[in-house]
């Protein structure tokens, strides 16, 4: 009974709470001056929006800022050792790491490989066919890929038949082992990227193959009647007109590669030496109970991520600008 009461606020409350809020404010602004009107109508617009940003943003990040100078418990001062902590601690060394490995690798197979895609398959016949079997594994939760790659990576023991599709497959190479592959330090790291490499480099594709079809026609085609091949074409032609594109791509794939937690959750719980900055700051809050130190982990976090948002942004609006 309480879920269908709940059920009928969202559908039926909050509507009717959104159309009352419009109709109160556009009668109280009847009785301001025409020029007041429009100054306040937009502020009183997205109000709402703003209280609930505010909310739900804002305040949390202020707070938990606040949270990363006290200890454990948050009922003491501790000033900088919660951020000590975190740049001293082997395993948090361990975790940036790890990241700048993601950071390197993913970044530029997703980027890399989207393009290669997007270009190769452009305006050819089975263009829809090929983009749409890249981009299937972005219809794919995170954690669906985790079960599916688990399984992909399963171990059995030399002279055993072997589960894992990936040492099943590989099995046919003559003198190839099976491996452990999310136990062995010396490539379980490797073996994370690649999955998330299989599940964003079709969010790039689609992106790129957008961007090759604002490339006017005529350009190309003058570059070919002047007498350029195809790799000259790509160099001089479309990579400087793709520029900003890419620049968008690398850093969308930068602030969520920053940000990996669910892969590496899932598939190792940061173990055998695979630990990453977000899952360690869920350990230090769900499993240790230091909210001191998770919050310091985070604004870490968040300082990282920051400057990449930023840089990102600004190349937005000078391509709205450019259009």
């Amino acid at each position: 009974m309480d879920r269908v009461i709940l059920a009928l606020v969202v559908v039926v409350g909050v509507p009717l709470a959104t159309v009352a809020y419009v109709a109160v404010i556009e009668w109280a602004l009847k009785f301001l001056p025409y020029k007041t009107r429009g100054k306040l109508r937009p502020w009183l617009w997205l109000a709402p929006g703003l209280l609930l940003l505010a909310f739900y943003l804002v305040y949390p990040t202020v707070n938990t800022i606040y949270l990363s100078f006290l200890d454990a418990r948050s009922e003491n001062w501790v000033g900088l050792d919660n951020f000590r902590f975190a740049f001293t601690d082997s395993n948090m060394v361990s975790a940036f790491k790890n990241n700048l490995l993601w950071l390197i690798f993913f970044t530029a197979a997703t980027v890399g490989l989207g393009l290669i895609v997007a270009v190769l398959t452009d305006r050819v016949r089975y263009e829809t066919a090929v983009k749409a079997l890249v981009f299937l594994p972005m219809a794919i939760s995170a954690v669906a890929a985790g079960v599916i790659w688990k399984l992909m990576y399963e171990w059995d023991p030399p002279g055993t038949a072997q589960t894992g599709t990936v040492n099943a497959a590989l099995g046919v190479v003559p003198g190839f082992e099976p491996q452990a592959w999310l136990v062995n330090t010396d490539y379980n790291n490797a073996a994370l990227i690649v999955i998330g490499i299989w599940l964003w480099t079709g969010f790039c594709t689609v992106i790129f193959s957008a961007g090759l079809k604002g490339i006017p026609e005529e350009l190309l085609e003058a570059a070919r009647v002047d007498g350029a091949n195809e790799l000259q074409i790509f160099r001089h032609v479309t990579l400087p007109l793709m520029a900003s594109t890419i620049a968008v791509v690398a850093t969308t794939m930068i602030i969520n590669v920053l940000k990996v937690f669910d892969i590496v959750y899932l598939m190792t719980n940061g173990n055998y030496d695979t630990e990453v900055i977000a899952n360690r700051m869920y350990k230090e809050m769900f499993n240790f109970r230091h909210f001191g130190r998770a919050s310091a982990i985070a604004v870490v976090l968040l300082l990282l991520i920051v400057p990449v948002m930023v840089y990102n942004i600004r190349r937005f609006r000078e391509q709205e600008a450019i259009r």
